[in-house]
């Protein structure tokens, strides 16, 4: 790969895995429109672990501190507020992870069909705007009758609430969907504040992404001739998508604790039409 497709596919990575909008309908954008070679197993998984970085350095204060209280639970068989969380967010994982193993095979072949990810990321953006509505309404009414608090921070987050956002992950498998986007829309609904919502997601794709990275890995170790782009090209990839991914993580939860989903909305209609005309009219 020459530089630019090097870079382009890096800070795509870097800026869409976190945000609602769908990394998978951006990274086929390149390959169909610019007619960019596959840029490969090996450089996805460079890119990814730089997301995976990212995250995990941002809350990485967080992170120590919900993997101690964790392990203390186990021990000393006590719950508070970190280890309930780190059990949920394991919790969490768990659907997304089942229907990994058992449809990767079905889920790699329609990543590559244009329609679907241009359909999808039309439908999920309508259902993000949805869940921001009905989340606004629902914040109207909590701060008349609860004079101003809420009971939706991840402290008060309940198992049920728990299950259905980690279900929503799942939903994520399907091309277009945006697995940031699914499992912040899910919490929109289940009435958290959007800060705490995208606090979750973004805890909760650590794991997947984690796994998603060893399972990549293990086909590179399986499948050697897969591997074929050279280190300082996937060093690049590493380095752009984890210093794109923190500066996106930490804009996103500043903007959304101001203003409302509309923009990615937005952004979501003209991607998916624009998916969709370029593979009915323009290829």
């Amino acid at each position: 790969m020459d530089l630019t497709h090097i870079v382009v596919l890096a800070l795509l990575q870097g800026i869409t895995e976190f945000l609602p909008v769908s990394s998978s309908a951006h990274l086929i954008l390149p390959s169909q429109v610019l007619g960019w070679p596959d840029q490969g197993l090996a450089f996805d998984v460079a890119v990814h672990v730089g997301t995976l970085l990212a995250v995990i350095f941002y809350y990485l204060t967080d992170l120590v501190k919900i993997a101690v209280a964790t392990l203390e639970s186990i021990v000393k068989r006590r719950l508070n507020s970190l280890s309930k969380l780190g059990w949920f967010i394991i919790i969490g994982t768990i659907p997304a992870g089942l229907c990994g193993l058992l449809f990767e095979d079905l889920v790699s072949t329609a990543a590559r069909s244009m329609q679907l990810i241009g359909f999808t990321t039309i439908f999920f953006g309508l259902l993000l705007g949805l869940a921001s509505y009905c989340n606004r309404k629902l914040c109207w009414r909590s701060i008349q009758t609860m004079m101003g608090e809420r009971a939706d921070t991840l402290s008060h987050l309940t198992l049920k609430q728990t299950l259905i956002i980690g279900c929503a992950q799942a939903i994520a498998l399907i091309p277009g969907t945006s697995r940031s986007g699914i499992t912040l829309t899910a919490g929109l609904f289940l009435g958290l504040r959007p800060e705490a919502a995208a606090r979750f997601s973004f805890l909760l794709s650590i794991p997947i992404i984690l796994a998603s990275g060893l399972l990549e890995g293990l086909k590179l170790y399986t499948h050697p001739e897969l591997a074929v782009v050279d280190p300082m090209e996937m060093l690049i990839g590493v380095f752009l998508s984890f210093i794109t991914a923190i500066c996106v993580i930490h804009l996103f939860m500043k903007y959304i604790s101001k203003s409302g989903m509309a923009l990615f909305v937005i952004y979501r209609l003209v991607l998916g039409a624009a998916l969709l005309y370029l593979s009915y009219f323009a290829l």
